[in-house]
């Protein structure tokens, strides 16, 4: 497919403009703040994530009747990040939830999906972050695990409450993936651990670039001849800088970063317009 020309997103030299996808606290007439009101948030690491890489962060509202479309915003950013939170609803993937406490956020799956087509068809990379990952899989015809524990014998504890984003485990890089080139490892990396659903078939196209060592659950996909279009299970944002027992985050984020850069070319009056994509 071909991206028509495109107004806005970054200058020649100005920093790479990334939309962030919204967690949502749907209306609550309970809730002590707001009461029956929607919140749309970001989690703060992620956007400092972003801005220590040299990136400007937006949050990408829902699109209103009266108000600027999905186009509007894709138009005025260079790429998509999908960050974590709540689970994709079973029924986003054509099955009923197993269990009533893993109905998921449809409205949320039906946001992202939408973002996710649109910048895609713009030829503009997105990438997924835990539950980014799975949503990103699930909008291109991928399923999931609605539940590890219970649907995979001998599985890690991939999610657990107590220590949260202290639960660590290994995965392997799948050799000669874009991943591997991108950290220049060999072997067993150590990520977090922050989830219970997971990719259970990876969408048309997509490959698989890490799995867990311990049960061979999907840790990163990728669709290789496509725009950038990648999403990992683990969290970067929650791993400190300078910590040298996980596989840092920087060099993921500035991998999609360069990928947001090289997808924008600009005319010779300054206004920048999106590359062929094949």
């Amino acid at each position: 497919m071909s991206a028509s020309s495109q107004s806005g997103g970054r200058s020649d030299d100005g920093p790479v403009r990334i939309g962030v996808s919204a967690c949502f606290f749907h209306a609550d007439p309970n809730r002590p703040v707001f009461k029956g009101k929607t919140l749309l948030y970001v989690e703060e690491s992620m956007l400092d994530l972003l801005g220590r890489s040299g990136a400007l962060a937006y949050l990408i509202p829902r699109s209103t009747p009266n108000g600027p479309t999905i186009e509007d915003y894709v138009n005025d950013l260079d790429g998509l990040l999908l960050e974590g939170g709540s689970d994709v609803c079973p029924r986003s993937y054509g099955e009923e939830p197993l269990r009533p406490e893993w109905e998921g956020d449809e409205p949320r799956d039906r946001y992202e999906i939408d973002l996710i087509h649109a910048f895609h068809d713009a030829g503009k990379p997105v990438l997924g972050i835990c539950r980014g990952a799975q949503i990103l899989n699930v909008a291109f015809g991928g399923t999931l695990y609605q539940d590890i524990g219970t649907q995979v014998e001998g599985s890690f504890e991939h999610r657990n409450w107590d220590v949260y984003d202290a639960n660590r485990h290994q995965i392997e890089l799948a050799p000669g993936s874009h991943l591997a080139e991108v950290y220049g490892v060999d072997g067993p990396v150590t990520v977090n651990s922050a989830h219970h659903q997971a990719v259970k078939d990876p969408a048309p196209g997509f490959v698989v670039e890490a799995v867990s060592v311990t049960d061979g659950i999907v840790e990163a996909l990728r669709w290789p001849d496509a725009t950038f279009l990648a999403g990992v299970q683990w969290h970067p944002e929650f791993t400190p800088p300078g910590d040298t027992e996980q596989l840092a985050p920087d060099p993921l984020v500035v991998d999609f970063l360069a990928a947001c850069r090289a997808a924008v070319d600009v005319d010779a009056d300054g206004s920048p317009v999106t590359q062929e994509v094949p």
